[in-house]
């Protein structure tokens, strides 16, 4: 089924009515100049999105889902699957709409993450990984008559989502500038779909770079078969881009609007956060850096000189990670210290 017939991001008027039916619960975030002295001669902007509402983009696409939910439906609550950043999402989501959460994560979850849920007033069910997570979130939308508010799915996600895409244009805009790339983080795909389409529909020249960690490539793979793909396990220090599988609405929108997948490896995400934390005072998480990993990496080259974004999605870590994953040294790390 096309997007336009599921309501999704069909047209900029569409998103910005969907924007504004959330205006009360989230910030617009900056559109940030950053001098990044990696890329001398580009035009380096980041999109603040760790500045939102419970700590990432997660809160746009939450709450276009929930905000439609009816008096019943509210009442019996919500239940979502997550690594963190849409657990907190929906935990906020809850609290702001006057409903209840129960989230599933698992074990291995940013501890800061589980007590941001905590925090919200969500229940949280902690399980072994997040395949056992996904089959215990239908469990419980089954058995309690929760609805199942999905991580990175579907057209009112998607059309949350796109409104990062759409401010970002207009940022740029109101500053002076017409951006020649933007560079988002791809774990479902749910915020990627959502930029891809509104940048596309504002900005038709501007070009879509997703950037996937090399331990959770679902995209890639997808991208390469033709059709949802899904990998055995997340192996990468940016978990909450760890998604399962990929799913075919987001897949779609993705295959449509974005010019280009990259990877990026581990060493190369710890790389970019100490460039963040040094040079833009800003602590991400590490799918918060992999935009720009993807820009000091694999873009560099076709990126220099241009006016390009990099979306900062996240910065839901605790202190004592967030210090030891920058205190690790990686082969990458080495080699560069002693060019």
């Amino acid at each position: 089924m096309s997007t336009e017939a599921q309501g999704g991001p069909r047209s900029i008027a569409a998103i910005r009515a969907a924007r504004e039916a959330i205006d009360r619960w989230i910030v617009k975030t900056p559109l940030w100049a950053w001098p990044d002295p990696e890329i001398p001669g580009s035009g380096v902007w980041l999109k603040l999105e760790l500045l939102q509402r419970a700590g990432s983009f997660k809160a746009r696409g939450a709450l276009t889902v929930m905000r439609d939910l009816d008096e019943q439906a509210l009442a019996r609550g919500v239940t979502a699957i997550s690594a963190g950043n849409h657990a907190m999402a929906v935990g906020y989501a809850a609290r702001v709409l006057g409903t209840t959460a129960k989230v599933v994560m698992p074990r291995n979850a940013n501890p800061g993450r589980i007590a941001g849920c905590r925090r919200f007033g969500a229940e949280v069910v902690l399980v072994d990984d997040v395949h056992v997570g996904f089959r215990e979130v239908e469990r419980i939308a089954a058995a309690e008559g929760r609805t199942f508010v999905h991580p990175f799915d579907g057209p009112k996600t998607a059309l949350g989502t796109a409104s990062v895409g759409l401010e970002l244009i207009d940022q740029a805009r109101e500053a002076g500038v017409e951006l020649d790339a933007v560079i988002v983080p791809i774990g479902g795909g749910g915020l990627c779909a959502g930029v891809a389409a509104a940048v596309k529909l504002a900005a038709p020249n501007c070009e879509v770079y997703g950037v996937e960690p090399v331990g959770a490539d679902t995209m890639h793979r997808s991208f390469a078969a033709g059709a949802v793909q899904s990998i055995a396990a997340v192996r990468t220090i940016a978990d909450s881009l760890g998604a399962p599988y990929a799913l075919p609405y987001s897949f779609e929108l993705c295959r449509r609007h974005v010019d280009e997948l990259v990877m990026v490896d581990d060493d190369q995400l710890r790389d970019a956060m100490r460039s963040l934390f040094r040079d833009a005072k800003l602590a991400v998480e590490p799918a918060g850096a992999a935009s720009t990993a993807a820009l000091h990496g694999p873009l560099r080259e076709r990126l220099a000189g241009k006016q390009v974004c990099a979306i900062v999605c996240g910065s839901n870590i605790d202190e004592t990670s967030f210090a030891a994953l920058l205190s690790q040294r990686g082969p990458t790390t080495d080699a560069r210290a002693q060019s």
